[in-house]
């Protein structure tokens, strides 16, 4: 779980304002507004973050911090499957994530879809969801976004060394890992070219100047010709 010093300044137009948004289509706008008056004050003390879950100690009206969490549920391997593919398929998209920014087009995957996708909870006796303390929290959640993009796969469940790993990987790759060097793979069989003997690849003015230089009757030419071409349709099993 990892903890920040917390920003006080207001989400921007990034990943942040994308998750507020996606955020007020369950929950109600007023209630997510609550908690900015404790970011600007600086009553959200300290914040942890964990796949699924973000933990922040927000002062309130008591003299102990109150004890509030903004829970994401973790994408399902499915739907991580299908997020590496999308990244796999588009070009550049992946330098684009190594580089610590998020492409625009990921959010349908990545952001809540609905009530089911959230929580929120608080050790305060608001009923309230989420509290004032809470909606304090998902405000600095969205700072963040802005300046890391990536803390939303981490928020997700998605780790981003693993993501880039599984989107390196070929889809056809052999899975036995015990077979390292392919001695297991079955090649296809090798083209079988037509025979052409070497006597009539050759430039025959050439091959028979060659050999009128140490033969100079005509026959003889003639019958060394035919050896030659008979020496090499043995050789290849002609």
């Amino acid at each position: 779980m990892s903890s920040r010093s917390v920003p006080r300044r207001s989400a921007g137009s990034g990943w942040g304002r994308s998750l507020l948004s996606a955020l007020e289509r369950s929950v109600e706008g007023a209630r997510l507004g609550r908690g900015s008056a404790h970011v600007r004050a600086g009553q959200v003390l300290a914040v942890r973050t964990a796949p699924g879950l973000v933990v922040g100690e927000v002062q309130g009206s008591q003299n102990e911090p109150f004890t509030a969490t903004f829970t994401l549920r973790r994408l399902d391997p499915d739907a991580i499957e299908e997020l590496i593919e999308r990244v796999r398929t588009s070009p550049g998209m992946l330098a684009t994530i190594a580089s610590g920014s998020l492409p625009a087009e990921l959010g349908a995957l990545l952001l809540p879809a609905d009530s089911t996708d959230i929580d929120f909870g608080c050790t305060c006796p608001d009923q309230g969801w989420p509290c004032r303390h809470a909606a304090a929290l998902v405000t600095v959640t969205a700072q963040r976004l802005d300046s890391d993009p990536t803390l939303l796969l981490a928020l997700r469940g998605v780790d981003l060394d693993a993501l880039i790993r599984g989107v390196e990987e070929s889809p056809d790759a052999p899975t036995d890992p015990g077979d390292w060097f392919g001695g297991a793979t079955e090649l296809p069989a090798l083209p079988r070219p037509a025979y052409v003997p070497a006597t009539q690849d050759l430039n025959p003015v050439h091959l028979r100047a060659a050999l009128r230089g140490s033969v100079t009757d005509p026959a003889e030419v003639a019958q060394a010709l035919r050896d030659l071409d008979g020496l090499y349709r043995a050789l290849t099993g002609e």
